[in-house]
């Protein structure tokens, strides 16, 4: 499968976004890519126990849309949410850490994988069942329009990007919560991240309207559809949505077509998807694609290329180092950070 060819980025030209832009787009794909693959190897050495949920080939979307956000902006996640801790700039000596069940992970390693949770950094989990996030998302998105319109905040309205997969869509909360958002003009972004699959079920299969982008029309916000695969497209989407959203104008809800490159999980052994299937999706691998884009149609060359690529592994390497040297929490502390403390 080396030589498989690699599909270019349709969606941009060269001179519509700055090459400082472009490598930070490239250094944080490739910070989840490698990320993830170091977490199989840990999984798979006894590092890391429980079920962890690996985001190899969606890097686009995490990308695409939380490297526009602010500081002040929140990301929800589901049970797959590495690397939308990452791209919201939570370090990966935290992240790694907690997956770990270090006492120094950014969940002081009480939550593990699917409880990846950052209060600094605005990332509000990381949860274990799908459609969790949601409402969290729809409550952050509350309160900013709260201080804006109640508490007469002067500031520009905090955005929520709220992430969530195909297999979601077909919950009640999804619904509740559409409406909820358009009724309140609520400052969020629902991102469905299509994937193809939930766990072992294909979503051709298990829904009546499989294009999840026009169920926007019946709550009245705009459903748009995107290329998952190809971060220039999302962001595109993702910049509009986000101004659209900061603006008071309400809620947008994304549709990124994409694909996993791994089983549901490290416990899954992927044998319900073709292997025709899997390779026409790999030929669409996001990271290879903007590689491409930036020494085809960009002055990038492959010494900066590799560069990043020499300090994202050296990233990583932290990471596990603080990881395995970072202490385990202690037994008395048990009980500990089940109620909120006072500092």
């Amino acid at each position: 499968m080396s030589d498989k060819v690699i599909l270019p980025l349709t969606s941009f030209e060269a001179d519509s976004i700055n090459q400082e832009t472009i490598f930070l787009l490239y250094k944080d794909m490739l910070l989840g890519r490698n990320f993830e693959d170091m977490c199989a190897q840990m999984y798979y050495r006894g590092k890391m126990f429980g079920f962890v949920h690996l985001y190899n080939g969606q890097e686009a979307v995490s990308t695409g849309v939380i490297k526009l956000l602010d500081d002040q902006d929140y990301v929800c996640s589901t049970y797959r949410d590495h690397v939308h801790a990452l791209s919201k700039g939570v370090p990966a000596r935290f992240v790694m850490a907690e997956l770990f069940g270090k006492e120094t992970g950014c969940s002081k390693g009480r939550g593990g994988s699917m409880h990846i949770f950052s209060a600094k950094h605005n990332f509000l989990g990381g949860f274990a069942f799908i459609g969790e996030g949601i409402p969290v998302a729809v409550g952050a998105a509350f309160q900013s329009i709260y201080k804006k319109q109640i508490l007469l905040d002067d500031n520009l309205l905090s955005v929520t990007a709220c992430f969530f997969g195909d297999g979601t869509t077909n919950n009640g909360q999804f619904f509740e919560c559409l409406n909820m958002a358009v009724l309140w003009k609520l400052p969020v972004i629902f991102i469905v991240e299509n994937n193809q699959w939930a766990i072992g079920m294909a979503h051709q299969r298990s829904t009546s309207s499989p294009e999840i982008h026009k169920k926007a029309q019946a709550f009245g916000l705009p459903g748009i559809e995107v290329d998952g695969m190809d971060v220039l497209a999302v962001r595109n989407v993702a910049q509009k949505a986000i101004k659209r959203a900061r603006m008071g104008e309400g809620p947008t809800l994304i549709e990124a077509l994409t694909y996993r490159f791994r089983g549901h999980s490290l416990a899954d052994p992927d044998e319900l998807r073709s292997r025709d299937e899997k390779i026409a999706w790999l030929a669409r691998d996001p990271i290879k694609r903007l590689k491409n884009f930036i020494l085809d149609k960009s002055s990038g060359k492959i010494d900066d290329l590799n560069a990043i690529e020499i300090r994202v592994k050296e990233e990583i390497n932290d990471a596990i180092d603080f990881a395995l040297s970072s202490p385990e929490p202690k037994v008395e502390d048990l009980k500990r950070y089940l109620f909120a403390e006072d500092y």
